[in-house]
């Protein structure tokens, strides 16, 4: 008998031992699993449903933010201010939005966030936004639109400093058109198709849309008369100054960019070829952007292979702005512009 209860006292402690184990083990893989999890650190990204956001499609889609340990969480907009304001007011510890009055004037006001790559800009030999008339027009080059009205999205708006650039390169000047803004790229195509206006500036693929339409006609490419940082990544003050983090985020968007760039922009004999992953790209961005693949493929934006921004654009910007008193206070560019993280990231790609 005593044997017996001596038997039944080793086999409990024995199923207990290993249930002791068992639930330890559960433990440790838990704890494994929550210290993956903590590996992760979450980076909040505001962005628009735009082709110029392929970079950031791509890292997703591709799983590069994974790779360096962050979790991306996207937080969409319907338009580029509040990006910006979200920023700043860290909200978003990431932006991808255009480059505004707006913008400039926010940091001047004491908002704090800096550009830190490029987005799209304009580039010769890379069709992204253009001047067009009407196709009946009389209208052949810029010159002629003196004391001519051009439809413009919104004062201060990417569209505006197009425009008045344009005017300066050939001689004219703000003073001697009438700007008209007209709030919207559709509102744009309508005033044109209508002969409300003389000229507007338009972005690709409406551009595109409007050559195939029949009532449109391009007098001039932007990208082929000035160089323009038309958008770009902003962080927030809090971000940038996690330069671990923010170096790992710029590290994934240059992958991207050089995969968007190698897909997409690549030229042979001064004419874009598609890349291996061309098919790949086109349908990353249609599936993001809502678009069917063959509106996508007509507007393209130029990229910096490496994601670098056209740094010395944005004094020219802001110059520009505060001549055209759309900008409140002259600020510095080197109190918003932050090429430090990109370069380091690009070191660490090599």
């Amino acid at each position: 008998m005593r044997k017996r209860i001596i038997m039944a006292f080793i086999t409990a402690l024995f199923l207990t031992s290993i249930l002791v184990a068992c639930g330890q083990e559960t433990s440790t893989d838990s704890s494994g699993a929550a210290d993956s999890d903590a590996e992760q650190t979450s980076v909040e990204i505001g962005m628009l449903k735009l082709t110029s956001s392929a970079p950031l499609f791509i890292a997703i889609e591709k799983g590069f933010f994974e790779e360096e340990g962050i979790d991306a969480q996207v937080s969409w907009f319907e338009a580029a201010q509040p990006i910006a304001v979200a920023t700043a007011g860290g909200d978003v510890n990431v932006g991808a939005t255009g480059i505004t009055a707006s913008l400039y004037n926010m940091v001047a006001g004491g908002e704090e966030l800096v550009i830190v790559a490029d987005k799209g800009r304009e580039q010769q030999g890379y069709s992204s936004s253009a001047l067009l008339v009407h196709s009946d027009s009389d209208i052949e080059s810029v010159e002629d639109l003196k004391d001519k009205k051009i439809g413009i999205t919104q004062t201060g708006s990417t569209f505006h400093y197009m425009a008045g650039r344009l005017l300066e390169e050939h001689g004219l000047t703000s003073a001697d058109v009438e700007l008209v803004p007209v709030n919207s790229i559709p509102g744009l195509m309508e005033t044109l198709q209508s002969k409300q206006v003389d000229a507007v500036l338009l972005n690709e693929p409406n551009i595109t849309r409007v050559l195939d339409e029949g009532y449109g006609k391009v007098i001039k490419q932007v990208g082929d008369v000035i160089d323009y940082q038309t958008s770009g990544i902003f962080f927030s003050k809090a971000f940038a100054e996690d330069t671990d983090t923010a170096t790992k985020f710029l590290k994934v968007y240059a992958k991207a960019t050089q995969y968007y760039y190698d897909a997409v922009l690549t030229k042979e004999n001064g004419e874009i070829v598609p890349g291996e992953n061309y098919d790949e790209v086109i349908e990353i961005i249609a599936a993001y952007t809502d678009q069917e693949p063959a509106i996508i493929e007509r507007g393209l934006p130029y990229m910096d292979r490496d994601g670098q921004l056209l740094a010395s654009d944005i004094q020219t910007q802001i110059d520009w702005y505060a001549k055209e008193d759309l900008l409140a206070t002259p600020i510095d560019a080197e109190e918003i512009v932050n090429t430090d993280l990109l370069d380091q990231a690009l070191k660490e790609l090599e």
